[in-house]
C-alpha cells in the first residue's frame, strides 16, 4: 500500500521495511520528495522530510522529524537525531553526528519581512563531526576533522580538527580524538598522546593537533 500527499508526493510504504525498487528504509509517515537521492542501507524514520534536491549518502540514518532541505549533501554513515532541520546549503561529510534538536542556520541575519534567499551562506562539516544536542551552528562556517561540538554550544566561526568547543558562544577548551574521548593535552603547545583504543598517535604543534596513523609492524 502506498500513501501519497495531495500534490502526489510518496509517503512511505505500508508492511515493507524496503521499497520493492530501492535498497533504503523509507517509514510509511516519512515524506521523500521525487528526484531526492539516498544511499543504500539509509533509513528515514518518522514523519521526516527529504527535498527532491537533497543528496543522501549509504548509511544515513535520518530520526523522526528531520528535515533535509533541497541544496544539502549528506555523507555515508551520517546519523542525524531527532527534530534536526538540514537546510540548503549546509553539507554534512562522512561520518557526521548530529545530536537531538540540535540546529542549522543558512541566513546571518535574518528578517521574515525581507528576502534573503540569495544570501544563504554555505556551512562545511567535515568528517566525523559530533554535533552535540541543542547545539547551533550559525551559518557559514566550516567545522574541522573529528571536532566535538558540546550540547548546547553556539558555533559563530571556523572550529579547528579534533577540537572540543563548549559554551555559548562557543570556546576551545581542548581536544577529542577520534575515538570520541578527551584527549590530555593544551590547547597550545607541543606534546604527543597515543590513543589506548586505537593506537593512533596524536601530535600537537603550537595550536594544531593531527594524527598519524599507526604504523603496523
Amino acid at each position: 500500500m502506498d500513501y501519497r500527499t495531495n500534490s502526489g508526493r510518496r509517503i512511505g510504504q505500508v508492511d515493507n521495511s524496503m521499497k520493492s525498487d530501492k535498497n533504503y528504509f523509507v517509514h510509511f509517515s516519512a515524506i521523500v520528495d521525487e528526484g531526492a537521492e539516498i544511499g543504500e542501507g539509509s533509513r528515514i524514520w518518522h514523519f521526516a522530510h527529504v527535498c527532491g534536491g537533497a543528496r543522501i549518502g549509504k548509511g544515513v540514518s535520518l530520526g523522526q522529524n528531520v528535515f533535509v532541505g533541497n541544496k544539502v549533501v549528506i555523507g555515508d554513515k551520517c546519523k542525524i537525531q531527532n527534530n534536526v532541520s538540514v537546510y540548503d546549503n549546509v553539507t554534512l561529510e562522512e561520518g557526521v553526528f548530529c545530536g537531538p534538536s540540535m540546529v542549522f542556520t543558512n541566513v546571518y541575519n535574518p528578517r521574515s519581512l525581507i528576502e534573503r534567499k540569495n544570501e544563504y551562506r554555505n556551512t562545511l562539516v567535515k568528517r566525523g563531526v559530533t554535533l552535540g544536542a541543542n547545539c547551533t551552528i550559525v551559518c557559514g562556517v566550516t567545522v574541522g576533522e573529528f571536532a566535538f561540538i558540546g550540547a548546547g554550544a553556539v558555533i559563530k566561526g571556523n572550529v579547528l580538527p579534533y577540537a572540543l568547543m563548549v559554551g555559548v558562544p562557543a570556546r576551545h577548551v581542548g581536544w577529542m580524538s577520534e575515538y570520541g574521548e578527551r584527549i590530555p593535552l593544551p590547547i597550545k603547545g607541543d606534546g604527543e598522546y597515543t590513543c589506548p583504543h586505537t593506537g593512533s598517535l596524536y601530535i600537537l604543534v603550537g595550536s594544531s593537533l593531527n594524527k598519524q596513523e599507526k604504523i603496523n609492524d
